[in-house]
């Protein structure tokens, strides 16, 4: 019984990681055609529109002692889908990812300077060489360098920003709660925002923008699933398989071919966070925060 719930937890830890390889691939097929903040809407819009039956039937939300933090986490989450969305458009998709698989290290980290939690040698040096894998694949100062890959880096800050923000508030308040009340703040600061770079998009292009939200609230009930089934120490790696999915997909689609550079940044950065984030409580928890 363990062994099959445990199968079926995998099973949907890999069905997501494909999903989530999916959202780079919509993003950089609107590349050029629809704003970044018009996409961060429409993301989460679709994606509550989704789940508002969930959080209708089983989420207390005036049951939450906080107001204005929902906000102000909302705004954090937009900024960090925003600035992945951006990167995603314009940056190799195999890199983007991989920078984006160093949030784990900068949520220690932040936990580390701004919350003064204690932290042990090997989560420094994982720290360390993650920020190493992501000088190995940006080049700085290079003739290399794209700047592109720096919004993917913004957006692995911002998402770990939330992050802390959802452990410190989940103190006095249920994580689903949290998450719901995220989704509701989100669209409207993301109407607010895509209003000045407003422009009616094509049904081909509202359509993909559909299937985004709808793939975003599938890859969170899946991901939560999962974690409800098996421990995050087996089911952690599995996250990294987004990489080769999304290097496979943008070769086939767009003819990008990662640089060798980027598998060995992607190595050093997925060894960090492992290293980084042994032990930790989210570890046991899945890592949801919103679509």
């Amino acid at each position: 019984m363990t062994i099959g719930r445990t199968g079926l937890a995998i099973s949907m830890m890999v069905a997501a990681a494909f999903l989530n390889s999916l959202d780079a691939i919509i993003v950089r097929s609107l590349a050029g055609e629809v704003h970044p903040l018009m996409i961060g809407f429409f993301r989460s819009f679709f994606g509550l529109l989704v789940v508002s039956p969930w959080i209708v039937a089983r989420i207390g939300l005036r049951a939450s002692p906080y107001r204005v933090l929902h906000a102000v986490r909302a705004g954090l989450k937009l900024a960090s889908l925003v600035t992945l969305f951006i990167a995603f458009a314009h940056a190799p998709l195999a890199d983007a990812t991989a920078i984006n698989f160093t949030m784990p290290v900068f949520l220690v980290l932040g936990a580390w300077l701004l919350l003064g939690e204690r932290v042990g040698i090997a989560s420094v040096v994982g720290i360390f060489a993650g920020l190493v894998g992501v000088v190995i694949i940006i080049r700085p100062g290079a003739s290399g360098f794209d700047q592109w890959l720096l919004f993917a880096l913004a957006g692995a800050i911002l998402t770990a920003a939330s992050q802390l923000m959802l452990r410190r508030m989940a103190l006095r308040d249920s994580t689903d709660r949290l998450v719901a009340w995220n989704l509701i703040m989100t669209v409207p600061l993301g109407l607010i925002v895509m209003l000045p770079v407003w422009s009616m998009p094509t049904w081909n292009q509202l359509g993909l923008l559909a299937v985004q939200g709808v793939l975003g609230a599938l890859n969170m009930t899946l991901i939560t699933r999962a974690f409800g089934l098996a421990n995050a120490s087996v089911l952690a790696p599995f996250d990294f398989l987004r990489l080769p999915i999304v290097a496979l997909m943008a070769f086939t689609l767009f003819g990008e071919a990662p640089a060798a550079q980027t598998w060995i940044g992607a190595a050093l950065i997925i060894g960090a966070t492992i290293v980084a984030t042994s032990g930790w409580p989210w570890r046991r928890k899945p890592p949801v925060d919103g679509l």
